[in-house]
């Protein structure tokens, strides 16, 4: 069960972010009805309400930038510029800085730190600076808080026990914890009490230098399957912080991993934890997760793609590294910027990367970022979501009722009784990256695992899907190999396709005849394709590596859409063609509104009267448009089905915001 947050009563909402829509003349098919709720709608678009302070906040990966030829150690000052002007131009309000600030966490690291800081503080920008491992194994606590309480808030509030590691503070309407390396479990105790002693916040974001679940690290793997016999401090605790995380709809940020990834992390495992819709009693529920973001690198150095999905508790949909590895293909590092934008109810998030080849100090490395949008999403707390899967998942592939491949959902309703759904389209555009091999092994009598197959047992019970014909693994068949003969267990490497988080957002009306609903998440994936280490590959033409179909296979070469980009750069991204549903309430007279979006903050509809299709929808019509007059070839396909009153649809292909507005 999603847990409101204090049962905190729904407030009017602004739209922060505009997206440019683009739509594709094609549709889809859905016969399906649902109760509209009895509503009172006034006659009168509903006015523009007063409007709702932002709070934005920039995520600034790990800073750490090696020694140099004597020895002493610096943070990476030519990254860490970059991305904090970029923010800075962005209008961040605050940064939280992800741990490993230092590589050695020296006096002179500090101060390289702080003087890079320092310029844009004196600007205005709040920080929120946690403890990476480099801090935790090589500064002194002294050195620590003599250099971060100027930049920790004053008016944070310390964990007893653990000030100046463990912090919180309140911005507007949103909950901002900051935890040192390794703390989360230590302080789980207390985040619960601190959240729910709260009244008045709709958000929370967790910040710390690593998290449960890693691309390379993570707590689960580090502490649970490959830890010491009976030290049970995140074992005994991982479950209950998957599951109040999921409850309470939390934000978690971290760096330590040098590489990009966004990930749902679930409360249950993946394969029971199922698209979201509504309910008569309890309304809109979401799915049970959180989001997991690894915020990146702003270093001299970045790491491979070790392990892959845990897939058993966690749903990939982005992943980007750079390791500037030659003898892998890959030919630069990325740095790596990301914001969160809250206002009211709504979050918007936006991620960018550019590469670069600076590996110190020196001027004569130093270098302007050409930022590129690589991730993004849009979404409210009143929310439906689901997980579309890409269509390389092989035909006799049970469904398990999660690995949908199309864009269908269940009805989602906004507060006046408007309703909306997916109901057409497929998924396939996709990215797709490979892990490397690794190993686990054991020490009887110290190790947790006292043999092989208890170690196999842990890996299938905390990271990856035991495949079976009822529990399919679409990573792998074999997906922990134990190997007698070595006395370890294997973790092949693989290849693995990434998923779409797509939700449905409501937002209250304005200047609207319904309320807004925001559709996000089905643009954010091009065809990319990228080996361990961050080297190109070409998805259309290679194939994945052994055995990483389920029926033991390589993943085949894909046939992509001609819309597909592969590209990072998202700001040409299209989405598959994809078919939406909004019905709005009775007592709104079809005849005087049209279904509309919003394009440079202006409210306006997706095509002309004379153009709008009467007909229901019919799969047909993502590949064929209906009749319609000659002048509205180059007009989007929006039809009303006249069957069910008030209800319109229209063929999509990019994250929008739609409501009804009046002719």
């Amino acid at each position: 069960m999603n847990t409101p947050i204090k049962n905190i009563p729904m407030v009017q909402r602004t739209i922060a972010m505009i997206f440019a829509v683009t739509f594709v003349a094609c549709g889809s098919d859905s016969n399906q009805s649902a109760t509209t709720p009895v509503v009172t709608t006034p006659s009168e678009p509903v006015a523009a309400p007063a409007p709702i302070s932002k709070f934005t906040i920039g995520l600034l990966p790990d800073t750490q930038g090696g020694s140099d030829a004597t020895g002493q150690a610096h943070v990476a000052i030519h990254p860490m510029k970059n991305v904090l002007t970029h923010q800075e131009n962005a209008g961040v309000d605050m940064v939280l800085a992800l741990g490993d600030l230092t590589d050695g966490g020296s006096t002179e690291e500090f101060a390289e730190w702080t003087s890079v800081a320092k310029q844009y503080k004196d600007r205005g920008i709040e920080f929120l600076p946690v403890m990476g491992n480099h801090e935790t194994s090589y500064a002194y606590t002294v050195e620590w808080i003599d250099n971060m309480k100027n930049y920790i808030p004053e008016d944070a509030v310390h964990m007893p026990g653990y000030e100046w590691i463990n912090y919180y503070v309140v911005r507007e309407n949103v909950l901002i914890f900051g935890l040192a390396y390794y703390n989360l479990p230590v302080a789980f105790e207390w985040i619960k009490e601190t959240v729910l002693a709260q009244s008045d916040i709709k958000h929370i974001v967790v910040a710390s230098h690593d998290g449960l679940v890693g691309a390379k690290y993570g707590q689960t793997l580090e502490q649970i399957v490959d830890g010491t016999k009976d030290d049970d401090w995140v074992y005994d605790v991982q479950p209950k912080i998957r599951q109040f995380f999921s409850d309470y709809d939390v934000i978690y940020v971290q760096g330590h991993e040098h590489q990009y990834q966004r990930s749902l992390i679930t409360a249950k495992k993946t394969l029971e934890t199922l698209p979201s819709s509504s309910t008569p009693t309890g309304g809109n529920y979401r799915m049970g997760a959180y989001t997991q973001i690894m915020s990146g690198n702003a270093s001299y150095k970045g790491y491979e793609y070790r392990y892959g999905e845990r897939e058993l508790v966690q749903m990939l949909v982005s992943q980007k590294n750079a390791t500037y590895s030659e003898g892998n293909n890959s030919d630069h590092y990325d740095v790596n910027s990301a914001i969160l934008t809250f206002q009211g109810e709504q979050v918007d998030y936006a991620a960018y990367y550019a590469e670069h080849k600076a590996k110190s100090n020196d001027e004569s490395e130093d270098f302007s970022a050409d930022w590129k949008l690589m991730d993004r999403f849009s979404r409210t707390t009143n929310r439906c979501e689901t997980m579309i899967y890409p269509n390389s998942i092989k035909d006799d592939t049970r469904p398990v009722m999660v690995f949908q491949t199309h864009y269908l959902t269940n009805d989602c309703y906004g507060d006046d009784g408007s309703f909306a759904r997916l109901v057409g389209g497929t998924n396939d555009t996709f990215n797709r990256t490979d892990t490397r091999t690794r190993d686990f092994s054991f020490t009887p009598g110290f190790s947790r695992a006292e043999t092989l197959m208890d170690l196999t047992r842990l890996a299938y019970q905390w990271l990856f899907v035991y495949h079976e014909n009822w529990t399919p693994n679409l990573n792998s068949p074999y997906r922990a190999i134990p190997d007698e003969g070595a006395n370890e267990l294997i973790i092949p490497e693989t290849t693995i396709d990434l998923k779409e988080h797509v939700t449905l957002s409501w937002l209250a009306a304005n200047e609207t005849e319904s309320d807004i609903l925001i559709v996000s998440g089905t643009q954010n994936q091009t065809g990319m394709y990228q080996n361990a280490y961050g080297g190109g590959k070409d998805i259309t033409a290679v194939t994945g590596l052994a055995a990483s179909q389920t029926d033991g296979t390589a993943k085949a070469a894909v046939n992509l859409p001609t819309t597909a980009t592969q590209q990072w750069d998202l700001s040409s991204a299209l989405s598959d063609s994809y078919a939406v549903q909004f019905t709005g309430v009775a007592s709104i007279d079809a005849s005087t509104v049209n279904l509309g979006y919003e394009v440079d903050g202006n409210w306006q509809a997706i095509t002309s009267v004379e153009c709008i299709v009467e007909l229901p929808f019919s799969d047909t019509m993502l590949q064929q448009t209906p009749s319609r007059p000659d002048s509205c070839g180059n007009q989007p396909l929006v039809g009303l089905d006249t069957n069910y009153g008030n209800r319109w649809w229209a063929v999509l292909n990019q994250d929008t915001k739609l409501a009804l507005i009046a002719r």
